[in-house]
């Protein structure tokens, strides 16, 4: 039986996914959390074999957690189940610790394979996002913005608030509303629609 911790600030994804993932006859889960203190908390004290981490987490991201679970939890692995697509997401998390990758849009079959091949010992990287980690991942038309106002761009692109990232990014909102001016005007853009539009269309975010 290979014992799941879930951490993502979304009770009801976690609600979500654990009742799909609780009907494999070889999954079960074991904690769930919504924040790194949570998560760390609960890595210790249950001992997971896996555990299935959102990067988007309140005040403290997911990618700055995982070497405090791995030293929780000597034996747990690191499955990375996010909405952030950019390779240079997919590198901090690896680079980090985690074992794997997935994104929120991958499906049912993928997430459940990449489970047990990560809890196996083994490492699994979504292949449509292992196939931008080895060429070039240069984007021309996101060279005008910085790496922090990528994630910014990122997480506005979500549907997150200004407070929300602020707490997510430790920085100011004013530092926030700093950097969304900069990034509407840097790529000519008017609206959160087309914010969201140019994210997906660059690979920042993954389609739903």
């Amino acid at each position: 039986m290979i014992r799941l911790l879930l951490v993502d600030d979304h009770g009801l994804f976690r609600s979500s996914l654990r009742t799909r993932l609780d009907r494999e006859p070889d999954l079960t889960t074991v904690g769930e959390a919504g924040t790194v203190p949570q998560a760390v908390r609960t890595a210790r004290a249950v001992q997971p074999d896996v555990v299935l981490l959102d990067l988007v987490l309140p005040r403290r991201g997911g990618t700055d957690a995982i070497p405090d679970l791995l030293k929780e939890a000597r034996s747990t692995r690191i499955l990375v189940v996010s909405s952030l697509t950019q390779p240079t997401s997919v590198r901090r998390a690896l680079a980090a610790g985690a074992h794997g990758y997935v994104p929120k849009r991958a499906s049912d079959t993928e997430l459940i394979e990449a489970i047990h091949r990560v809890a196996a010992g083994a490492r699994y990287v979504d292949p449509d996002l292992g196939a931008h980690l080895v060429v070039d991942d240069g984007v021309p038309a996101l060279e005008p913005i910085s790496e922090r106002e990528r994630d910014v761009l990122a997480l506005l692109a979500l549907g997150y608030t200004n407070q929300e990232i602020s707490g997510k990014l430790y920085i100011s909102v004013r530092t926030v509303d700093t950097h969304r001016a900069h990034i509407m005007r840097k790529l000519d853009l008017a609206t959160r629609a087309e914010l969201v539009l140019f994210a997906l269309a660059h690979g920042l975010i993954g389609a739903s």
